[in-house]
This record gives structure tokens, sequence and C-alpha cells, in this order.
């Protein structure tokens, strides 16, 4: 830059031409008229030409009509200062070297004021590899994105592949454990009520001892059957708006007695974490299993830090993060100072029957079940773990706008439960289950018809000479879905209820078409009361 004090500089001046060619870029000078007045040697060697060839020639064989256009507007307005414009910000300019290559490049315009007028100085930049280093980057993660959406897109087949698995495994097992949980009971009850002579009370205790013990295997069945339902988003679920401050603090006694006193509980609930949309059941449940999991990574003591707090997701976070939609979200953080997990541990720690501990000290499914019960609420759970330094599980759960309630209705006695001879018709293709609920009906004051399977029902539907008040039935059976059973009784008796149960959850029923989402569903396996309850429930409409 010149000034009016200044020596002004001419394009075959000895110094600007030494200054020129010590630059580092390439750089080409045009007069007033568009005409090239000095190269230096880095634009020689650029663009391809010798010195002689282009001076004197129009700016347009070196550049398109784009540069050639900023050219002429700067020599209209006949800049008196420096003018300066930088063109990496956007698209990249066009250059054209003497075979003919056009290249991209980075121009930087200056003004330059001499004694024969105005001339307009080109810094010129090569920016290809620039360019192929950006496309190689953008390249590289691309396929690191559809390589990531790949492995997610396998995990979530082998989950719905294992959670078919789970729900026929889980029909079967729950009525199994529907027959051992009943049966203990009327063990238990017949302890109980009864002291024959000559048998002293001592062995009546024993009997009822043994019969708890049963009852308590058969709810841990039942507790097994529920995780694999929760991983795969198979279970019941009962939602309803609860904040996270209430569930944690609902299970820290016994979170505390769960990892022990050589590790410290740490809870810190953020004041203005929003209500969330879920079964509190299973959010106290994703707790206890986070916990436990972190116990088993501090055998030697440490600190357990649980934190709540509201996060905004944004679009980033959708596009680089879990598939979750943009909003408000409620986030759980459960962190250890344990042992920590290597990458190829933390890629599988949600695989369901995948564990790292000695076999007997783990099923591998307490993590998988957490993965199902987050992912089924819309949320996403993530992990991040290093080894020797600890692990922190992220749980991110949709904020509503519902207000969390505490109320709860006051349970019923079982004699408020009790019948008054009406007449249910029970349709269950397992033997030993039909026995079983007929003997809970029968002793609680209900007329039960129980054919033995759902073709004999119809058949007795139609010959009954009374009335049938509810149809109980069963939903998956071999010759006839409980759905196609109600139709034809309810076709002819339209004053007959209907209540169903099965094994299988609801979700899952509901996604194959065998059950309408606005039916009762009673779940195996079920206690007396249960049954009961839902009885009563049906027949009150």
């Amino acid at each position: 830059m010149t000034t009016a004090d200044d020596k002004h500089l001419v394009p075959d001046d000895s110094l600007f031409r030494q200054l020129v060619d010590a630059a580092p870029d390439p750089m080409v000078g045009a007069d007033r008229h568009g005409r090239i007045v000095f190269v230096n040697g880095q634009a020689e060697r650029l663009f391809g030409y010798g010195r002689d060839e282009l001076i004197g020639q129009p700016i347009e064989v070196l550049v398109p009509d784009d540069l050639a256009q900023a050219h002429r507007e700067m020599r209209e307005r006949y800049f008196a200062n420096a003018v300066h414009r930088a063109m990496g910000g956007g698209e990249p300019l066009r250059a054209r070297r003497k075979d003919g290559v056009v290249f991209p490049a980075e121009i930087s315009l200056s003004g330059l004021r001499t004694d024969s007028g105005l001339i307009v100085s080109a810094a010129v930049r090569d920016i290809s590899d620039r360019l192929r280093a950006e496309a190689e980057r953008v390249r590289l993660r691309e396929e690191a994105d559809r390589a990531a959406l790949q492995a997610q897109l396998l995990r979530t087949q082998r989950m719905e592949s294992l959670g078919q698995l789970a729900g026929g495994v889980a029909h079967d097992f729950n009525n199994l454990l529907a027959v051992i949980v009943n049966y203990a009971a009327f063990i238990s009850d017949s302890a109980d009520e009864q002291h024959p002579a000559g048998d002293g009370p001592e062995m009546w205790a024993e009997v009822r001892q043994d019969a708890q013990q049963i009852m308590r295997a058969a709810r841990r069945g039942g507790d097994l059957t529920r995780q694999l339902l929760a991983f795969a988003r198979q279970e019941v679920v009962r939602p309803q708006a609860v904040d996270w401050a209430t569930v944690v603090h609902g299970v820290e006694d016994m979170l505390r007695r769960s990892i022990g006193e050589h590790i410290t509980l740490s809870i810190t609930c953020g004041g203005d974490c929003g209500p969330i949309m879920a079964d509190p059941g299973q959010l106290e449940q994703v707790l206890v299993n986070l916990a436990v999991n972190a116990r088993d990574a501090m055998p030697g003591g440490g600190t357990l830090s649980i934190e709540t707090d509201s996060v905004m997701v944004d679009g980033d976070h959708v596009t680089h993060g879990p598939a979750i939609k943009p909003g408000e979200y409620a986030r759980l953080r459960v962190s250890d100072t344990g042992t920590g997990m290597p990458r190829e541990v933390v890629d599988r720690i949600f695989e369901p029957f995948f564990t790292t501990k000695a076999p007997g000290q783990g099923t591998g499914l307490g993590l998988a079940m957490v993965y199902g019960i987050v992912t089924g609420a819309a949320g996403t759970v993530t992990v991040c773990s290093e080894e020797g330094v600890g692990t922190t599980f992220s749980i991110l759960l949709p904020v509503t706008d519902q207000r969390p309630t505490t109320a709860r209705p006051a349970e019923p006695r079982l004699d408020q439960l009790a019948g008054h001879g009406e007449t249910v018709l029970l349709v269950e293709d397992e033997p030993s289950l039909r026995q079983v609920c007929r003997r809970l009906l029968d002793t609680s004051g209900y007329q039960v018809l129980a054919p033995n399977d759902a073709a004999a029902a119809v058949e007795l539907a139609d010959r009954h000479p009374g009335s049938i008040d509810l149809l109980l039935t069963d939903v998956v059976m071999p010759t006839m879905l409980g759905t196609a059973l109600a139709e034809r009784v309810t076709a002819k008796r339209a004053g007959t209820k209907v209540l169903f149960m099965s094994g299988y959850a609801t979700p899952f029923l509901a996604t194959h078409g065998t059950l309408d989402p606005a039916n009762t569903l009673l779940e195996k396996p079920f206690t007396r009361r249960e049954l009961l309850t839902a009885v009563h429930q049906a027949l009150a409409g």
C-alpha cells in the first residue's frame, strides 16, 4: 500500500520486481484495460506460461469471467486505497493453466496505485489438494456413519430375532409358572387352615415354608421371563407421568443395601428435570440393574454416582448420535469408579446373554433389559467407559407435558372380589392351567364352564341354556385364536364380556395382529388376587 508521500511503484521497477518474485504465492497484475503487466516466478510455474507469454495478454487468459468481472468492477470504482477480496469463504473460483486444465483457486485481489494508474494484483492459490483432502474426510466420515448404521441395524435385527424367540418361550414358561405358583398357594392355604389330630403345628409350619419357597422360586422365574420380554420390548408396560427424582429416591434404600457399605452412593437430582412418561416399576429395574452392574465393577470399593438433569437435544445430536427426535429430555447418569471396560466389551454390552462374569454369577440379561426398557420408552442409552477409570451410563427419555400423580387406589380384599354365581366360559389349551383357573374361580363364587379347546367352547356356547357372563380365554391356541373365538361367541351372545389371558405381552400381540390394544389382557403368570381382580373388573365393564 502506498500513500501520496510514497514513491509510486511501476511495473518495471527493479525493487518492485524483487518483492513480487519473493512473494510465496503466485501473483499476477493487470492494468486498467485488463492487460497483464506483471507476473512472478510462482505464477509462471503454476500456470505453465513464461513471463513474456503473459505480459500484455488479457486477464481472461488465466481466469474465467468471474475473476475478470471482479477486476472490471475494481477498475471502474478506481479504489484510492488497497482493496482486498478473499475468495476462500464460498465456492472456489476457477483458474486455467496453459494446457487448458481448469483448477479450483482461492484468489485475493488488491488495488495498487501507480504513476500509470490502478494496477489490480491477484494472489492465486491452487486449492486442489485442500479440496481433495476435504472430500476424503467427508468420504471417510460417510463410510463411518454407514458402518455405524449397519452395526445398529444388525444389532436391531438380532434383538428382534431374540425377541421373537423370547415371546414363544415366555408363553409356555408362563403357563407353567402360573400352575406352580397357584398350586404352591393352595398348599400354603391348606397349611394355614388345617391341623389334623395327631399332627403338631410344627409339621404344617414346614409345609407352609416349603410352599413359600416354591412360590419365591416361581416369582424368580417370572422375573427372568420379564427380563427376556423387557429387552425385546414385549413386556406389558403401564406408563405414567413420573420424574426421575421420585424414582431414584424411591429405591435409594434398596440401592444402598444392594451395593454394600464399601461403596459410597452419591445422588444429585437436578430441580429442573421434567417428568417423563414411563412405567415406574421398569425405571426402578433400570436403576437396580445399573447399580448392581457398577457394584460388580468395584469389588474393592469406590463411588457410585447417580445424577439427573434436563438437556435439550438438537439436530446435530440427532445426526451424529443415537436416532432420537430433537427436543427436551430428562437425563439419568449412573457413573462408577470401577475397573472400566475395553472397547470390544462396550460394543457388546447390551447384547442379551453376553456377560464377562464367571459362570453362575450373571445371566447377561440385566443390561439387555435396561436397553429394552429405555428404547421402549422412546429414549436412548449410551455408555462411556475407560479401563482403570470407570463407566458412565447415560439415559435420555423425552419430557412429557403431563404431571406426575402420587395417589394409588386402595387394593380390595379377596372377599370383595368374590363372584355371585356368574357364569364364566373358561378356554385354556394347557390342561393343568385350565384346572388351576377352574379351581380358583369355583372357590370364589363363580360357575365355570371349562371345555377342552376352542372348538368345544363354540359348541358349548351354542347349546348352553343359561347366560354366559364372561368369556375368559387364552389368546394364542393351536386350533383357534382367542380373538376369533371371542367374535363367534359374542356374535350370538352380545351380552357376554370378554377377558383375554396370555403369556405373550400386550405390545407383541398388538404388533402381530392377534389382539386389539383396546382389549384387556391378564398377563401370565398370575396369582389368585390378580385373576379375581381382572374377572371382577371385566364383569363390571
